[in-house]
């Protein structure tokens, strides 16, 4: 039996102290029943507790880590980074390098701005979407998360998701009324709502791949029917690509579906690890941003140099290796299909799975999820059994029946196979 004992001494401190004993709600382990592990260092595909546990990681940071912890390149350039100054206040040439990097990935990014998270990028995506158009209503996507301003979080998945809460206390009626909240891959919804809203939609946000309800995969028709509609109305599609940004390709979701939005939110692995955010899209938009033109957007820390330097590195290692995106592919292509097969050959009724490229979700329902209706019918105690299961034996995934897992290039081999053996036998239990 693994020992938790630092770490349930820490937490204890920590609820005298921090909200919850955690920084980010989800962290709390509080959905699946447990204590939090504190984790002290990471190398490769594991982390290690305060108790001396390693776990094989699912989590990657939620994501940023497709590279895996620590990963050589990056943390040389981050070394450098810091030995030159924390930050600045003042541009750098890394900040234009980064820029263009993403502009020549994303293909529907001519101009980017950089911020300190994917929630600023999203918020300032939607004012400048507002700004651009002269129209004031937003239209999202049930269970799609785009980070916890006032006006996005209805109806936003995840961390409300994972705690029964459908929209946060301390939002009022007035900043939400412009808000539209519709269900994800509903085209028949989408037609209706531009039909009685007409001339009123200044943009459509959305996750083209669904991370933040577990995984949820887009119907290419209703994903096609929203780039139409939106020209046709002339709102702003804007692609909220914080996870699945350089995760599923190297041109993230737009590239991979062959869809160019107006607008597009990114995060996570352009920071290689890093607190760091953007927003982009075609200059015609983009230069209405402060100082060029009169929507504010502002950040003490944005373009902050270590974050950039890593990003940096971790997206040019992505682009001149072509070989990650097919290992990640086949990595985790090869769980699945060995999970599937043991779900089949023993008949278990109440077990989906899906994936995209280095994603996946283990939902423990008989129901097909492809929208927030759906993951009502999970089994969120089986969920917090599984979660307990695999902590005990060595491996962490997100504390929550509505994440994504992780792969990331440093899972190995022996990983892999440890992985299957611990879900299947708990899937046989």
């Amino acid at each position: 039996m693994r020992k938790y004992d630092k770490s349930i001494e820490l937490y204890k401190k920590a609820v005298n102290l921090i909200p919850g004993g955690v920084n980010s709600p989800v962290r709390a382990f509080k959905s699946v029943g447990q204590t939090p592990i504190f984790v002290k260092r990471s190398a490769g595909s594991k982390v290690y507790d305060e108790d001396d546990n390693e776990y094989i990681d699912y989590i990657c940071s939620w994501g940023p880590l497709i590279l895996g912890h620590n990963y050589p390149s990056v943390i040389e350039e981050v070394r450098k980074a810091i030995e030159l100054g924390s930050s600045y206040g003042l541009p750098t040439k890394k900040e234009v390098e980064l820029a263009k990097l993403i502009c020549e990935c994303i293909p529907s990014i001519e101009k980017v701005r950089l911020t300190t998270s994917g929630t600023e990028a999203a918020m300032a995506a939607v004012r400048l979407a507002r700004a651009y158009t002269k129209k004031n209503k937003i239209v999202k996507f049930e269970g799609c998360y785009h980070g916890h301003s006032d006006s996005l979080l209805v109806k936003a998945g995840s961390g409300l998701l994972t705690f029964d809460i459908l929209d946060s206390n301390g939002i009022t009626e007035a900043t939400t009324k412009d808000t539209i909240v519709l269900p994800y891959n509903d085209i028949f919804a989408l037609e209706e709502c531009f039909k009685k809203y007409e001339n009123q939609i200044s943009c459509v946000i959305i996750e083209p791949i669904a991370a933040n309800m577990g995984l949820i995969l887009p119907n290419i028709d209703f994903l096609n029917r929203l780039r139409e509609i939106t020209q046709q109305n002339n709102s702003l599609l804007i692609f909220d690509e914080v996870i699945s940004g350089f995760r599923v390709g190297i041109s993230g979701a737009s590239g991979y579906y062959n869809i160019k939005p107006d607008l597009t939110i990114l995060g996570k692995i352009i920071g290689g690890g890093y607190p760091i955010g953007a927003f982009g899209g075609k200059n015609e938009i983009m230069k209405l941003i402060s100082p060029e033109g009169s929507v504010y957007h502002a950040g003490t820390l944005s373009g902050n140099p270590v974050s950039v330097s890593a990003g940096l590195a971790t997206i040019k290692t992505l682009k001149e290796n072509d070989s990650i995106y097919k290992t990640l592919e086949k990595n985790t292509k090869y769980i699945v299909d060995a999970l599937t097969k043991i779900i089949k050959e023993n008949n278990l009724k109440n077990v989906q799975i899906n994936y995209i490229g280095s994603l996946f979700t283990i939902y423990f329902t008989s129901e097909k999820i492809e929208n927030l209706n759906n993951t009502k019918s999970c089994d969120t105690k089986k969920f917090g059994e599984f979660f307990k299961f695999c902590l005990d034996n060595g491996i962490v995934i997100p504390p929550s029946q509505f994440e994504a897992l992780f792969l990331s290039y440093a899972h190995t081999e022996i990983d892999i196979e440890k992985t299957i053996d611990i879900f299947g036998k708990f899937l046989l239990m």
